[in-house]
Order: C-alpha cells, then structure tokens, then sequence
C-alpha cells in the first residue's frame, strides 16, 4: 500500500480564527495573513500533503504506468500498420516498423520489474491480487447495471480483472512474438499457433485499451491522481470507500 502523509497535528481550525479576528487597519491585515498562512500550514500533514487529498501513487509508480502504455501504444499503432493494408500503404520502411513493434514487446515488461524495487508498487500488485467479497459485489453490480454507489477497495474489480488480463497477456504475447521472430527454432504447427493466438489475442488487447482510456477520458480525478499521485478525499469516498476509509484525514 502507498505510504500516506502522517495525520497532521491541530487543524484547521485555530489558524482560521487567527485570520478573520479583527481585521481594521494595518496591524489586522497582517495579523490577518500571517493567521492565513498559519492555518494552510496547519492544515497541512508533514510531507505538504493538504487534507482533502490522499496519495494515491508514489512516483515510481507513475512512471512505469507512463513507460508500460508508452510501450503498450507503440506496440498498438507499429501492429494496426503492419496488419492493416490501409494503414500500410502509408508506410514505406515497413521493415522500419516491424523492428520498433518487436522492441516494444520485447520491453514491455521491463517497466513492471523495475517497479518491484519500489515497495508501494509491490504493495499495489499485491491489493491487486486479491480478489475480496465486495468485489464480488462490485463486479455483479457493475454487470446488471445497478445504480449507486459500489463499494471498493484503492482498486475495483474492474482495475483489478484488467490488471490480471493484461499481465498475462502481455506474457502470452511476448512468447508468440519471439517464435514468430525466430521462425527457424521452431517447428511449423508452433508457428502457425503462435501466429494465429498472437493476431487475434493483439486485436482483443487493443479494443480493451480503448475501453480503458474510454473510461479514463470520463473520470478527470482519476487522471490527476496518475499525473499527481494525489486524489481528491471526496472522490476517493464516493468511487473507492474502503481506501478512503482507511486514510482518515487529519484530526479523526
């Protein structure tokens, strides 16, 4: 789990007061400023962290979301080139393109295991693993279309299936890839195989790809929470109620 800010001591509420005490003339307007910063200050836990937001993603993990889909898009588009012959006319180094397809899947996974080093990355691969009874929940509110809220830890159900496809997918097609780069070690029927898996598991990839971007397009907080590593408290009490509640903000 990401390390969160320690509880901040006294509040907000006493730097407040000193700020909107009496404030005519000279001497209340800097006694008024001097409350304000005082009481932003306060408000704030050790790391400058503000109360109203939780960390939800330390640095480390956001750069290897940015490589892994900077890799992922790259594998993505390099692959609608090669196998569309609409898109392939417009190229003319095909062999260009085959060369930074096979790269990018290559190293894909290289993100991943250099998160391992960071200890709030391993935490999040391990709350990802776990599949809880309120996911459950989730998962068949979700399908039938329920409305209201649904009840989720710091990922939903959602996050967590996508996650678990998505890692052994990228596994699947990282071994199809190397044998049908390397033909000749090979015998035909494997060929064939890995061929037939890779083209079709590669087209089932990138509609959940756009799915997912889909979805990240609606939920401007959960795109800030990835450029920033902090989410905004309310937000995280209404999509991930069970994180929130774990984290509670200062003073409780």
């Amino acid at each position: 789990m990401t390390r969160l800010p320690d509880r901040a001591g006294g509040g907000t509420g006493a730097g407040s007061g000193a700020g909107t005490g009496s404030g005519t003339g000279p001497g209340g307007a800097v006694r008024g400023t001097v409350g304000a910063s005082a009481s932003a200050s306060a408000a704030s836990s050790e790391d400058g962290v503000p109360p109203d937001l939780l960390r939800r993603f330390t640095t480390a993990e956001r750069w290897v979301h940015r490589a892994s889909a900077a890799l992922m898009g790259v594998a993505i588009v390099t692959a609608a080139f090669l196998y569309l012959p609409a898109l392939a006319e417009l190229v003319g180094r095909r062999r260009l393109l085959v060369i930074v397809h096979e790269w990018s899947g290559v190293l894909l996974p290289l993100p991943l295991l250099a998160g391992l080093a960071s200890k709030a990355f391993r935490a999040d691969l391990d709350r990802l693993n776990r599949f809880a009874t309120y996911d459950w929940r989730w998962l068949s509110r979700a399908v039938r279309r329920v409305p209201g809220p649904r009840v989720s830890g710091k990922f939903n159900a959602g996050q967590k299936l996508y996650a678990s496809f998505m890692a052994g997918a990228v596994l699947v097609m990282l071994g199809t890839g190397i044998v049908m780069w390397f033909p000749y070690l090979t015998p035909l029927v494997w060929r064939t195989g890995s061929t037939f898996v890779h083209d079709w598991l590669a087209i089932f990839i990138g509609v959940l790809v756009i799915g997912h971007i889909g979805m990240a397009v609606r939920d401007p907080d959960a795109r800030r929470a990835l450029r920033t590593g902090f989410a905004d408290r309310r937000w995280a009490r209404r999509e991930h109620p069970l994180w929130e509640k774990e984290n509670p903000p200062p003073g409780e």
